[in-house]
């Protein structure tokens, strides 16, 4: 068989989750497999904050990247001899690394973090490519940049398919493939990220292009769960689910499946496995072409979430010119919208508050219309409700806007 196999950031934490990858990839060593990384848990963060300390010129940014740099040698140092030649290539990135941080900021966030946050799955990479090889499980390391190719649209950048499928059906599959998830690059060959979490649609972008049978992500849950297990004390694992409700769950923002990772394998028919790398011996979560599921009542929670109110300044009605120039505006920040409600006289959107983009938004839209707008609520969306699992939400929280459909009502709440 051929599978794809994705390992997010919390199975390969330390050292002996290092073994335990071994371990699991061990029972494929007869396969024809493609093998995806996330950056090392928590590192992403981290990068993130480098990439906020750069853009201030506040000189922590070099105690931040020693303590990047510190994260990985502790891992290095439990499984590689002294000698062994991980160390400097792990050097030379964190040198690379430094060369960005060491220049003044000429470009804009989006580009900066992209060149920066990247290095995540350079180094974890790295490591891991090295250490199976120690091991004996023999494998072949590709940079992801040379293989999935982008637009330019930096931190959520856009697949060139055509340029993709004729980099990636030139991999030959005689030994196993390591390479990375979320980064890619554009036509002048700079660095692209795929979207916070984009690891997934990696893995779903080489499944589609190779025809693979199977696609397995390997996470610290058993699988698809119907609630986030940190908000609700009664989760039910969902051991199948359609191709659409996947789409559902991950568009509303259900954290164990990137959005745009399901498409490409509907189109190619390739079920998608979540499963445990601690309990590796559960079958976790099937999606696939599953028909007449009984629906279960999932409940998505986005945290860190702005509802931003929109009227005109002389009471008119919100026409649909009105709109087209509000969603060029969102467009324009790159913002999606996960909740909007029209008015006679006013629109009301919900969205992420993205850094450095929410704010230059607000004071955009506020050049044509009034606006309001309240931080830090949180938007509840529940799939297949009933009256018992909409109070069990919303019992002792301030509504701030309901939307109700046949199968999906969602809050935003402060």
């Amino acid at each position: 068989m051929n599978r794809v196999l994705k390992f997010g950031g919390a199975s390969i934490r330390d050292s002996s989750k290092i073994e335990n990858v071994f371990s699991i990839l061990s029972s494929y060593k007869n396969e024809k497999i493609v093998i995806i990384f996330s950056a090392i848990a928590n590192v992403t963060n981290l990068l993130e904050e480098l990439v906020d300390l750069h853009l201030m010129n506040d000189l922590r940014k070099q105690h931040k990247l020693v303590e990047i740099h510190q994260i990985h040698l502790n891992i290095v140092k439990d499984l590689f001899e002294k000698n062994h030649s991980i160390y400097n290539k792990l050097n030379n990135l964190i040198d690379e690394l430094r060369v960005i941080i060491d220049k003044k900021p000429e470009s804009g966030y989006s580009f900066i973090y992209d060149q920066i946050v990247s290095y995540g799955e350079l180094m974890s990479t790295k490591i891991l490519n090295d250490y199976l090889n120690l091991r004996k499980f023999n494998c072949v390391l590709l940079d992801a940049r040379h293989l999935v190719k982008t637009d330019s649209k930096y931190q959520n950048a856009k697949i060139d398919w055509s340029s993709t499928k004729k980099n990636i059906k030139k991999i030959k599959l005689d030994s196993p493939i390591i390479t990375q998830g979320f980064i890619g690059s554009n036509t002048s060959n700079q660095t692209t990220t795929l979207g916070r979490e984009g690891s997934d649609f990696t893995a779903a972008i080489f499944a589609n292009i190779l025809n693979t049978d199977e696609v397995i992500i390997w996470k610290d849950v058993n699988g698809v769960l119907n609630a986030d297990p940190r908000y609700f004390n009664d989760t039910i694992l969902l051991s199948n689910l359609s191709y659409s409700e996947a789409i559902e769950l991950a568009f509303y923002g259900a954290k164990v499946i990137h959005p745009r990772t399901i498409q490409p394998l509907q189109e190619k028919r390739i079920p998608l496995s979540v499963r445990s790398f601690i309990n590796i011996n559960e079958p976790g979560t099937v999606i696939g072409e599953i028909k007449n599921n009984k629906p279960i009542t999932s409940y998505i929670v986005k945290e860190n979430q702005v509802l931003i109110s929109i009227s005109d300044i002389n009471l008119s009605f919100i026409v649909e010119e009105h709109l087209s120039w509000i969603f060029s505006v969102l467009s324009k920040y790159d913002i999606s919208v996960n909740l909007m409600q029209n008015s006679a006289v006013s629109f009301s959107v919900c969205v992420d508050n993205k850094k450095n983009k929410v704010l230059d938004l607000v004071t955009e839209l506020s050049t044509k219309f009034k606006v309001y707008y309240n931080n830090k609520v949180k938007l509840f969306t529940i799939r297949h409700y009933s009256e018992d699992s909409i109070n069990k939400v919303i019992d002792g929280k301030s509504v701030l806007l309901e939307q109700k459909s046949r199968n999906t009502v969602q809050y935003v709440v402060s």
